[in-house]
């Protein structure tokens, strides 16, 4: 999808930004060519909130969504008015009577799926599915696949590929939209094919799967002659019933898991296909950005469809013209007695040593008095927040627009910092309906 500049009449060009492509939310998603929207980024930017608004945003302009989270936090469940996600998808309710009808669309009612990435769960999915029963059982009770389907490191990566090749192969949603997990672990999906055929392919693994691979004679020979060493030491201590659970779990991974390995690769691939959209969620703040700028240049290498960045709580202010040098400066006249209090020839009165307190007048024209004294310290008060404000702009769009230099090409939409949190589908619209504007509105 081709992503059209920015004209002068733009807010970046008005503002003096540095001018960036502006990415078309509604486009994106009406396409029905998009089949898969993968929103990734750091964490604490908005990614999980990011990810259900457009699958919300799409399922209401007609089309039949799935969101798959991957992050633990239960935001999205929340949001969505479920009591909790699982590994099976969950209707959300109250989608179908806001149809918002796209250019070119049939009036059919949209619908939203949404659910939780069970990394053991789809694991032992793989184990029914691609294995006889009686094997299952045996494979499910063994202590070391207990151990990797639980927590072994990259399993929940190996698992999200499984489970998006699922989801994709059933042809049962128009669109599917991932939120992956935080921080750069968000792309360790993409060597889980390469991962997983390494740990497959290991030294290790080829001698433990050896004599059942041999079979026979052979296999037993190879088995008391090879597997001496690995007995007599391995044997000493984790014990024999050990070794031979091990030999049985990598045996299972070898046939059982072996087609695993040819699906991850295939979803791969997937993702590398044209119906395949990334999103890279930011926040416009330097840590944030620069986590950006990784994915970016990630996603290039690996010649995946970037299709832009969403920049959340983008602050903003109507009174920009007012900047923060001229703020302090009138908040400092205002913060000075002998400036504000001089009105109307009092001020001689007041200041003069002559003064004792004794007139009537004294007491109540005395800097502490003065009624307009409040007035003047809240005034200077909103004026030093003002500019407090004006500098966070600054340092916001000095980081926008280095980003921006360095990465040119990338489309852009920004949605503005909102006052609360999202914790419900209005609140989703209407980061729904900031995402499709593109670009920050003042506030």
């Amino acid at each position: 999808m081709s992503q059209e500049p920015q004209t002068a009449a733009d807010p970046d060009a008005r503002s003096g930004r540095s001018p960036a492509p502006t990415l078309h939310v509604d486009a994106l998603l009406d396409d029905p060519e998009t089949r898969i929207v993968v929103c990734c980024g750091s964490g604490g930017v908005g990614k999980t909130t990011t990810a259900a608004a457009l699958a919300l945003r799409a399922a209401e302009r007609g089309r039949k969504v799935v969101v798959l989270t991957i992050d633990p936090a239960k935001r999205l469940a929340q949001s969505m008015g479920i009591d909790s996600l699982d590994n099976v998808p969950r209707r959300v309710k109250g989608t179908e009577d806001r149809r918002e009808e796209a250019p070119g669309e049939s009036a059919e009612p949209g619908e939203l799926h949404a659910m939780m990435l069970d990394m053991k769960r789809t694991f032992d999915e793989v184990v029914e599915t691609h294995t006889d029963p009686e094997r299952a059982a045996q494979i499910l009770a063994n202590p070391f696949y207990q151990t990797v389907s639980g927590g072994f490191a990259g399993t929940q990566e190996y698992m999200a590929m499984e489970k998006l090749g699922q989801l994709r192969a059933k042809e049962e949603w128009d669109l599917i939209v991932v939120d992956t997990p935080p921080s750069r672990n968000a792309l360790d999906f993409l060597d889980a094919p390469k991962r997983l055929g390494s740990f497959l392919d290991g030294k290790l693994i080829r001698v433990l799967t050896a004599p059942a691979k041999l079979g026979g004679r052979a296999g037993m020979a190879f088995l008391n002659v090879g597997m001496s060493m690995m007995t007599g030491t391995l044997g000493k201590l984790l014990g024999g019933q050990l070794l031979k659970d091990a030999q049985t779990f990598v045996s299972a991974m070898d046939t059982t898991f072996g087609g695993f390995r040819t699906r991850a690769d295939a979803t791969f691939k997937l993702l590398q296909a044209p119906g395949t959209a990334f999103l890279v969620v930011a926040a416009p703040e330097r840590d944030a950005l620069r986590e950006a700028a990784y994915f970016v240049e990630r996603l290039a290498a690996e010649k995946m469809p970037l299709v832009g960045l969403v920049l959340n709580r983008v602050h903003g202010s109507g009174a920009t013209r007012l900047s923060a040098e001229r703020a302090l400066a009138a908040a400092e006249n205002l913060a000075e007695p002998r400036i504000v209090d001089q009105t109307d020839g009092k001020a001689d009165v007041r200041n003069s040593p002559e003064t004792d307190g004794s007139s009537d007048s004294g007491p109540a024209d005395s800097p502490a008095a003065d009624p307009d004294r409040p007035v003047a310290e809240l005034t200077a008060g909103l004026l030093r927040l003002h500019a407090e404000r004006m500098r966070l702009l600054a340092r916001e769009q000095r980081t926008r627009d280095r980003f921006i230099s360095h990465h040119p090409e990338v489309a852009i939409v920004e949605v503005p910092a909102l006052p609360g949190d999202v914790h419900d589908l209005t609140g989703l619209r209407d980061i729904g309906d900031r995402l499709a504007a593109g670009h920050t509105e003042l506030s």
